[in-house]
């Protein structure tokens, strides 16, 4: 059985990143979203619990949703994890990845998978989507619609929301 992973702080989930969940699926026997973070330590829009149910609430009842705060190496050891899945958008994606990718292969020899973003999610980015939501844009086919809910009721609630 091959076991994938697909890491990131997801704050929030995009459909780019769903998009990737979908096609991690079709090619591993089993994918699970790790969110990284420390719940402990707040930071971003959304608490790392916040984020894993919103995943949740979006993704096929066969993708793994959990949270990790430590290492991703040792994760991907305690579960038995074959493969790293990452999205790339652009060749910067590719530079700031490619060195995680092989330090990782060295800590624990587990390879990563870089699947290339779908074009029609090529420009999105959690934090873009994030600036234009704050004041009052239309993230419309950016976020899937409960996350888009969920983040204008957040700058809603800090009174950011224009």
């Amino acid at each position: 059985m091959t076991k994938a992973v697909c890491p990131g702080s997801f704050d929030p989930i995009t459909l780019g990143h769903v998009d990737i969940f979908n096609r991690a699926n079709a090619m591993f026997d089993e994918v699970t979203v790790v969110v990284t973070g420390n719940p402990e330590k707040p930071s971003g829009l959304f608490s790392v619990e916040e984020r894993v149910e919103l995943i949740r609430q979006v993704v096929p009842a066969d993708i793994k949703v959990d949270w990790w705060a430590g290492l991703l190496v040792d994760y991907t050891t305690k579960h038995g994890v074959d493969t790293l899945v990452k999205g790339l958008r652009s060749s910067l994606d590719y530079e700031y990845e490619l060195p995680m990718a092989q330090m990782n292969r060295r800590l624990s020899g587990v390879d990563t998978a870089f699947l290339l973003t779908d074009e029609k999610y090529g420009y999105i980015s959690s934090s873009l989507c994030k600036q234009v939501a704050q004041y009052g844009g239309d993230v419309t086919g950016m976020f899937p619609d409960v996350v888009a809910a969920a983040v204008q009721e957040k700058y809603r609630a800090k009174g950011t929301y224009a």
